[in-house]
C-alpha cells in the first residue's frame, strides 16, 4: 500500500515555484530513490557523466538507511522546502 504522505510529498516538491537549489534537489532526489528503491546498485558514471555521478554519489550516502526512514526524512524535507 502506497504511503500517502510521501506522495503528497513528492508532489508538493514536483510542484515548487522557487528552486530550492542543486545541494536540495540532490538531497531529496537521493532521498526519494532510496525510499523508492532501497540501496543505490550498479556501476558509478564516470567523469563524462557529472550530473549522473552526482545523482549516484548522493543516492550512495543514503547506503543503508531503511525505505521508511528515506520516506519519513523526504517528507520533513518536504516540507521545511516547501514552506
Amino acid at each position: 500500500m502506497p504511503n500517502t504522505d510521501f506522495q503528497a510529498a513528492v508532489d508538493r516538491v514536483n510542484g515548487l515555484t522557487k528552486d530550492p537549489g542543486n545541494d536540495a534537489k540532490l538531497r531529496m532526489y537521493a532521498l526519494y530513490k532510496q525510499a523508492t528503491q532501497g540501496d543505490v546498485a550498479g556501476k558509478r558514471p564516470g567523469f563524462t557523466n557529472p550530473v549522473g555521478r552526482a545523482k549516484y554519489d548522493a543516492w550512495s550516502k543514503l547506503k543503508g538507511t531503511t525505505q521508511a526512514d528515506a520516506e519519513a526524512t523526504y517528507i520533513a524535507e518536504a516540507n521545511a522546502l516547501a514552506g
